[in-house]
């Protein structure tokens, strides 16, 4: 299995804070199935700060580690980039890192809100060559009460990922709820943990699978793990156009 959103990295965000904790999420991973995980440090969310050179050099000193502790994971490089008007002007400047080096890029939203040149700027970005990823959108206040503001930038050929912990139930029923209706509306692409320690913000990956599975059957569970490894090679990922019947019912029309 691969999951595509963490905080393994230690001392670098809210995540793992030291090199030990790093070492046991990797261990806990190893036991949830996980065997490759993209570290997805947080960058410019108004607390933190982490430019591609410098995820790069810590993802390498990560793997390092596991490696002499015969732990067989392998961290691959990422970056969990909150939207800002000059995100692309920081692409072009190299602070920006894809995931895995590939044309697919994590953009969070504020938890509260959607900002006006949300639309454009994703659009920007598919322009030139980079498919945006919008990440635990099931968590944005602003999207739970509105929903077609994402279906929209979906449509337009934005994908997004939901939390593991949102189908679990970790973040509320509401939450729950919601996400598993993203899902019924063909309107979401990835599962991934956004795991930050193996306490508070676990990784929930098996269980949330299980959760899938007796909502949607393995159809749609293998429909999540397969397009987890196409993002990592870097390939096209299986889209669905979201369904006029289940937008109508998922939009409360019905």
């Amino acid at each position: 299995m691969i999951d595509i959103h963490s905080h393994i990295l230690p001392g670098v965000d809210d995540g793992a804070s030291a090199m030990e904790d790093a070492v046991n999420m990797a261990r806990l991973a190893l036991d949830e199935g996980i065997t490759k995980i993209i570290a997805t440090p947080h960058h410019q969310n108004g607390m933190y700060f982490n430019k591609k050179q410098d995820i790069l050099k810590r993802v390498k000193e990560l793997n390092n580690v596991l490696q002499s502790e015969n732990i067989s994971l392998e961290v691959l490089p990422g970056q969990e980039t909150r939207i800002y008007g000059s995100l692309l002007d920081d692409f072009e400047k190299g602070d920006i890192l894809t995931l895995n080096h590939t044309n697919y890029l994590f953009v969070e939203l504020p938890s509260g809100h959607v900002p006006r040149y949300t639309e454009q700027l994703l659009f920007e970005m598919q322009l030139k060559g980079v498919t945006p990823i919008i990440v635990h959108p099931e968590r944005n206040a602003e999207v739970l009460k509105n929903p077609e503001k994402l279906l929209s930038l979906v449509k337009k050929g934005a994908l997004t990922q939901l939390t593991a912990g949102s189908l679990t139930g970790h973040f509320g029923k509401k939450v729950q709820k919601f996400s598993l209706q993203l899902i019924e509306a063909n309107s979401t692409h990835f599962i991934a943990s956004d795991a930050h320690n193996t306490s508070t913000r676990n990784f929930h990956m098996r269980e949330s699978i299980s959760k899938v599975h007796k909502e949607f059957g393995s159809q749609v569970v293998y429909y999540f793990q397969e397009n987890a490894e196409l993002l990592v090679q870097d390939q096209s990922v299986y889209r669905q156009e979201p369904s006029k019947i289940k937008c109508k019912k998922f939009l409360g029309i019905f």
